[in-house]
């Protein structure tokens, strides 16, 4: 740490390819937690003798836990470090997961689920904010870049292991695997994590400056922007996430084994997109790339609706799925970057509001595309088509900046 003149000059420490790794993987969580069990979802939902609506609040209970997790887990990273919030919640997230599977009512688990998604929301905001504390410039594009096509990779994973389990095991067995999963990241985290948020730079305490450290960013038009079109593009993920499983199920007839592997084939695009949107953001433009991937997300959730109002084959709906994934996908890393680039000091609670917007919006909408019953997707169509047309609107709030310097960055 340097001055120059009345600033402090923040140093960027070296990242070794394990602390990498670690961080990368702290942003499964989310994924794993929400995509692993959706094969056996309606099987879930037939255990219980409920409702498809019901069984999909078991989904929108995990993603409001994981909005209202993130709020509580940004504060206390920015306050307290990331280390040991991250190991607590770790802890947390394979107790609770455990709890889901030996559930003994559909109540229960989704009161379990909301617990999960609490603790499950602290690897989600240190991945993002212990990011934003060792990257900078094209490299925090970058970062953004690997953890959407890891959080692909996860929904590759996920649902084909979600979906072998329900060749031998229920839905019980995967929650326990979620157990297992939970407790080698929290081996990973504790062995190889290290603070990477020196004291100096820490938010003062005080609920005062926990309020001053929310309103900042959000008086940022550029980080309102940002957010308003991430919470809404995942929105249509969500619906789609909560929705895709019973269409292909119960409308197209698919096995759960064979909707992992469908399953499996979007989530490649999401690799694919997120790859080359990181890329394309570092090296081209951040509001360029997003608006390219606004674009395919739009042809891909309309033609999801045309083919659920004209009953199209299952060619066309894995067609516009797979386009709409994508280009949800390739939204991310620019997006993610626009949010979280200004904030250096506090890269915990900007995360952190990123992030409810996301699960908040999106488990809103999860539970929507159910309303008409497990046999239509019009709604899930309808859902998708309106959660894109508002993001792309909100392109306009937006304005342009300035790359930071990849060298150092100033921390007032």
């Amino acid at each position: 740490m340097t001055t120059l003149g009345n600033a402090v000059v923040r140093r960027q420490p070296a990242v070794g390819r394990p602390l990498a790794i670690v961080l990368s993987l702290l942003t499964i969580t989310g994924p794993i937690s929400t995509n692993l069990y959706l094969p056996v979802l309606p099987d879930l939902t037939a255990h219980f003798q409920s409702t498809t609506s019901n069984g999909q609040l078991t989904i929108t209970a995990c993603l409001f836990g994981l909005a209202v997790g993130q709020l509580l887990a940004g504060s206390l990273s920015d306050r307290f470090g990331r280390r040991w919030p991250l190991l607590v919640g770790m802890i947390v997230y394979v107790v609770v997961s455990i709890l889901c599977a030996i559930s003994p009512t559909i109540e229960t688990l989704i009161a379990a689920r909301f617990a999960q998604g609490l603790a499950g929301a602290v690897g989600i905001v240190t991945a993002l904010a212990a990011g934003r504390d060792l990257y900078t410039g094209g490299k925090l594009i970058r970062f953004y870049g690997r953890l959407t096509v890891l959080g692909g990779m996860a929904a590759v994973i996920g649902p084909v292991i979600g979906g072998q389990f329900a060749a031998f095991s229920d839905w019980r067995g995967v929650f326990l695997f979620l157990a297992a999963v939970g407790a080698s990241i929290l081996i990973a985290s504790l062995v190889v994590f290290r603070e990477t948020l020196p004291v100096q730079f820490r938010a003062a305490r005080g609920l005062s400056h926990t309020l001053h450290n929310f309103r900042r960013p959000l008086t940022d038009r550029t980080f309102v922007g940002a957010v308003l079109i991430t919470g809404l593009t995942y929105s249509a993920v969500f619906a789609y996430l909560s929705g895709a499983t019973f269409v292909l199920q119960n409308i197209y007839s698919l096995s759960p084994q064979e909707y992992s592997f469908a399953f499996g084939l979007n989530a490649l695009g999401v690799i694919v997109f997120g790859f080359i949107a990181g890329r394309l953001a570092e090296g081209w433009s951040e509001r360029g790339t997003l608006a390219i991937g606004l674009a395919m997300a739009l042809v891909g959730s309309v033609g999801l609706l045309a083919t659920a109002i004209l009953h199209l084959p299952l060619l066309a709906i894995i067609v516009s799925l797979f386009t709409m994934v994508g280009g949800l996908a390739a939204t991310s890393p620019p997006v993610t970057s626009l949010a979280l680039k200004d904030y250096p000091e506090t890269a915990g609670t900007a995360s952190a509001l990123l992030g409810l917007a996301r699960f908040a919006l999106g488990g809103i909408a999860a539970p929507l595309v159910g309303l008409g019953g497990p046999n239509t997707a019009v709604p899930f169509g309808i859902v998708t088509v309106v959660s894109v047309v508002a993001a792309t609107g909100c392109l306009g709030l937006l304005r342009k900046r300035e790359r930071p310097d990849d060298r150092a960055e100033v921390a007032c």
